[in-house]
């Protein structure tokens, strides 16, 4: 009797296993988070991914294996980001608990103003050429980075790259489909046809690809620090280039840049308290968004829910056109900042949001005075490294200084001639920018987080902290879960992936919202990494956005 009942139990314990683990299963996300109680670095590249969580394995710290991971990002992903770009960072202190903001975004050179433009015939901002080009930050802020935060040096945290540079790597998916997109304007100048293209041609998947001038240029910054960027070789080289294009750069513009310490701005979404960097960035229309949210009850509504999504693009509508009237380099115009999040203000603005219908008119408020990579670290403990960098659109500016073996950026496309503009051109003044870290608290958690995109960034934080707070997702399947972006700031066009299902989908429409569905893990969406840490079990989470080609990965434990 009792062989029976054993052998009963055994198969009931067998068959609640077995429905537990379909129950598990039954889920919208695609793959689960990495979970691990050392190291994680998540980034849009495996191999960059990797270079981090060595680092760490190596004796770095979360700071090193980010720099690790967004150098190899450069020579992996050169369209999208390298030295030749900006950079923001969120750094969390594990021994302090403190945050700390890093604007690492470059400058105009000082004679690049209106009337230098007007004097070659220019009455429109170039989207791309040597009059495009501003100094690039990246080398700097990892310089400043270093020296506050870091256990090793350039020499350790460049290694990595270094060697992808001079010994090559096979071209994944997403990146090759970009350099393809790409080859007809790269074929325009010598050099960076010289640098990206291969016999002619972008590198196809698979195809090895090699950067020995780049691997040069790094080297230089491994032995030399920032200074080798901004006063040596490099500097002297970009320089140069400029002369022979016509452009404004001088020595002087390189040697006199440094990137600034700044304090993350916040606001509170339902218990959470989340961050974004303050102005030049448009980090603060994120957190406008959440403030127009939180006048809704989105979670009575549901998870991409015609009321939950209509309200969502309403607020991104009404955040923009306020992105786009005040914000700037807060050291050449006054930025209403406190007015923009105050409670009272999202209140007054949340009431424009009409249920029944879109608004395709959407006017900035009056507020009371007051193409990107993104990765992200944390350490065993406890430190947290938010990131994003950028050569703003593919390939920057699709200028290559000879030699250097990257692109220089195009930031300088986001000024504008107008008189009055917060944006308006001016010597050593920076653009708005659109790429943004973030960083969510909230009791023994912190998660840090960031989605790219250009202007997408802003309202796809928005909605993945909506994922976390309102519809309790956790951080692998609030980056997975299908989203909306908006690219144009009037109107009332808007892009959702076809997962949000067809009558969610026709009931926008019929409120007003012209709808267009793009693919399941649509690029128009951006992708986002994001890590996690519970400071109660001492537990890291990881996840990564199946919209790139990226991975979370695990530092590996220490030999024994």
């Amino acid at each position: 009797m009792k062989q029976i009942c054993a052998y009963v139990c055994l198969l009931l314990l067998a068959a609640s296993g077995a429905s537990s683990a379909a129950r598990a299963q039954d889920r919208s996300q695609g793959r689960s988070m990495v979970t691990t109680r050392y190291g994680i670095v998540s980034a849009e590249s495996p191999l960059a991914a990797q270079a981090g969580a060595q680092t760490l394995a190596r004796g770095g710290n979360a700071i090193d294996a980010a720099i690790a991971a967004n150098a190899v990002m450069g020579v992996v992903e050169p369209m999208m980001d390298g030295i030749g770009g900006d950079l923001f960072v969120i750094v969390y202190d594990a021994k302090s608990g403190k945050l700390y903001g890093l604007n690492a975004s470059g400058w105009a050179p000082q004679g690049l103003t209106p009337e230098f433009l007007k004097s070659k015939g220019v009455t429109k901002m170039p989207s791309f050429g040597i009059d495009s080009v501003t100094v690039p930050g990246a080398v700097d802020g990892w310089s400043k980075l270093l020296s506050r935060f870091g256990k090793l040096d350039f020499q350790q945290d460049l290694e990595p790259a270094i060697r992808y540079a001079r010994e090559g790597f096979p071209v994944p998916e997403w990146d090759a489909a970009y350099w393809a997109s790409a080859a007809s304007f790269l074929a325009k100048d010598p050099e960076t046809a010289r640098l990206y293209l291969v016999d002619g041609h972008a590198p196809a998947v698979g195809e090895i690809f090699h950067n020995e001038d780049l691997a040069r240029s790094l080297e230089q910054l491994a032995s030399g620090g920032r200074d080798a960027f901004y006063k040596g070789e490099i500097a002297q080289k970009i320089v140069e280039f400029s002369k022979s294009q016509g452009g404004a750069m001088t020595a002087e513009d390189l040697a006199d840049y440094s990137s600034e310490w700044v304090e993350p701005l916040s606001t509170q979404y339902h218990g959470w308290t989340v961050y974004e960097l303050p102005p030049n960035g448009q980090g603060i229309a994120a957190l406008e968004m959440l403030n127009l949210m939180q006048q809704f009850p989105l979670a009575q509504y549901g998870h991409n829910s015609t009321d939950a999504l209509h309200v969502m693009i309403e607020a991104k509508k009404l955040a923009y056109a306020d992105l786009r009237k005040y914000i700037g380099d807060p050291k050449f115009s006054k930025i209403p900042v406190a007015g923009l999040l105050s409670d009272d203000y999202a209140r007054d603005r949340a009431k424009l949001i009409d249920m029944s219908k879109a608004n395709c008119d959407v006017a900035p408020g009056m507020p009371p005075a007051g193409d990107t990579t993104y990765l992200t670290a944390v350490d065993e403990q406890g430190n947290m490294v938010s990131l994003i960098q950028s050569n703003f659109e593919e390939f920057g500016s699709r200028l290559v200084a000879g030699g250097t073996g990257f692109a220089l950026q195009d930031r300088g496309a986001l000024f504008n001639l107008e008189d009055g503009s917060p944006d308006v051109l001016a010597g050593h003044k920076r653009p708005l920018h659109t790429i943004i870290p973030a960083f969510m608290s909230k009791g023994d958690v912190r998660i840090a987080f960031g989605i790219m995109g250009g202007f997408n960034q802003a309202q796809a934080h928005a909605q993945f902290v909506s994922n976390i707070v309102d519809f309790g997702m956790n951080i692998q399947a609030a980056m997975e879960a299908p989203r909306f972006t908006k690219a144009t700031f009037g109107g009332c066009d808007v892009d959702v992936e076809d997962r949000i299902p067809p009558d969610v989908r026709a009931a926008l429409a019929a409120r007003g919202h012209l709808v267009r569905a793009d693919g399941d893990f649509s690029a128009r969406m951006g992708g986002g990494q994001v890590t996690e840490r519970n400071f109660a079990t001492g537990v890291n989470f990881g996840g990564s956005d199946p919209r790139k080609d990226g991975e979370a990965i695990p530092e590996p434990p220490p030999h024994p």
